[in-house]
């Protein structure tokens, strides 16, 4: 009998123990490659560089992105701007003014190494429809502020390399 209600007690404290292992809460965390329902190809003078494009997280951007990459508005346009911290291009008239607008499409999707981003001016509604820049550390202070469409999933070295007056060849999407 003092057997039985031992493995008894011992059998309740091993559950009790193991249902204590348990997250309820099942928090999900998100891989950001996990947002990319697009891919594009950006072909350079220097090489390719591969991203991937977060339709769901901000799907006018990304539409007006392969809208233009489709048409061939981007090709032989150049990155007009190389800093320490970002590679920026797409810009018709190759300074940094040019292009029209779109609306900004802000969401919680950090600003990393290799983040893809649309440029804007001072109003934070509005963004510019041609120029994108990519993130070459983290810059988190940019989430929620500009729009987040997309992520460089081969050839950061490439992006690393690029200098002002570097030529977009030409963006091929894959659907």
């Amino acid at each position: 009998m003092k057997k039985s209600a031992f493995f008894l007690f011992a059998v309740c404290l091993c559950t009790a123990l193991l249902s204590g292992c348990s997250d309820s809460s099942q928090t999900q965390t998100t891989n950001s490659s996990d947002k990319i329902m697009k891919n594009a190809v950006i072909k350079t003078d220097k090489g390719d560089i591969k991203v991937g494009l977060y339709e769901q997280v901000a799907p006018k951007t990304v539409e007006n992105f392969t809208s233009k990459a489709k048409s061939g508005y981007y090709q032989n346009l150049i990155f007009h701007r190389v800093e320490d911290w970002v590679v920026q291009g797409g810009d018709p008239l190759g300074n940094g003014t040019g292009g029209g607008q779109i609306e900004t499409e802000l969401s919680d999707t950090p600003f990393k190494i290799g983040s893809l981003g649309v440029a804007r001016g001072g109003d934070i509604k509005v963004s510019n429809d041609s120029q994108f820049f990519i993130c070459t550390q983290d810059c988190s202070w940019l989430t929620n502020q500009y729009t987040n469409f997309g992520e460089v999933t081969e050839g950061m070295d490439i992006v690393n390399n690029l200098e002002i007056g570097d030529k977009i060849l030409a963006i091929e999407i894959n659907e």
